[in-house]
């Protein structure tokens, strides 16, 4: 891995993005801190031309975004036309919001779904990943609803950005899904997993601040042909700009080869 493929995730950064005033400034910030690209979500109603320049005066890439479930669905088309403005080629399904994952029938329409929107992008190429909570672990059988989406798409339509501590919290080794889906991993979020004596809870960490076995993890993306690898945290303790500084200085030292 290196330093160049690190993105952060702008969702972790999201209350201060809002406002074009407000991303530029945090665009700099990031910048400063050494972080070479940023993955779009969570920003306020930004044209995303606009967004695309903000990042380009600060010295930044957009290497991916993630696009709204409902468009990524029934209407491709207008995710196709944010892409080519940001200038990105890669983006994510991000949540499966109003999808029952115990109706037979909503988990068919989310993968076929899927599968149609990916082969649309891939004519157009572009590509579509799905990223994971931890609510696709649950069991079907003696498969996973995250198994059942990767076993029924074509792998050159549907694409995956593994959750490193959404897979954790599933119950699941993240290790283990990066072989699963060799070849199909263009971007990886990492994210540690620490946990809370105080509350008996998992709880969002700064890499390198948890338990998870990122040297592993990074060598099993590499190996399974992962181009980025994005630092996210759902939420900070303190100053998240602080937490994705943290993030970036271990990775700095500990694990760019």
């Amino acid at each position: 891995m290196k330093i160049s493929q690190v993105a952060v995730q702008l969702y972790t950064l999201r209350d201060f993005c809002q406002t074009a005033e407000a991303l530029a400034d945090t665009a700099r910030k990031v910048r400063a801190i050494g972080y070479e690209s940023v993955q779009v979500s969570g920003i306020g109603p930004i044209a995303p031309a606009e967004v695309r320049g903000i990042f380009e005066a600060a010295g930044l890439t957009i290497c991916a975004t993630h696009e709204s479930g409902e468009v990524l669905r029934k209407d491709v088309g207008k995710a196709i036309e944010n892409l080519r403005a940001y200038g990105a080629t890669l983006t994510a399904y991000p949540y499966p919001a109003g999808v029952d994952f115990s109706s037979a029938a909503d988990v068919d329409s989310l993968i076929s779904d899927l599968d149609r929107s990916g082969a649309v992008m891939r004519e157009a190429g572009l590509r579509l990943g799905y990223h994971n909570h931890g609510t696709e672990f649950a069991k079907v059988g003696a498969s996973t609803l995250l198994d059942l989406i990767r076993e029924r798409t074509a792998p050159e339509n549907l694409f995956f950005e593994l959750d490193t501590y959404w897979v954790q919290y599933g119950g699941c080794n993240p290790v283990d899904w990066i072989r699963k889906v060799h070849g199909r991993l263009p971007a990886i979020h990492m994210k540690d997993y620490g946990f809370s004596s105080t509350t008996n809870q998992p709880v969002f960490a700064e890499i390198g601040s948890g338990n998870l076995d990122f040297p592993a993890i990074v060598r099993a993306a590499e190996d399974a042909g992962c181009q980025w690898f994005i630092v996210e945290q759902d939420s900070c303790p303190g100053d998240p700009f602080e937490s994705i500084r943290k993030s970036f200085d271990y990775i700095a030292a500990e694990l760019i080869s």
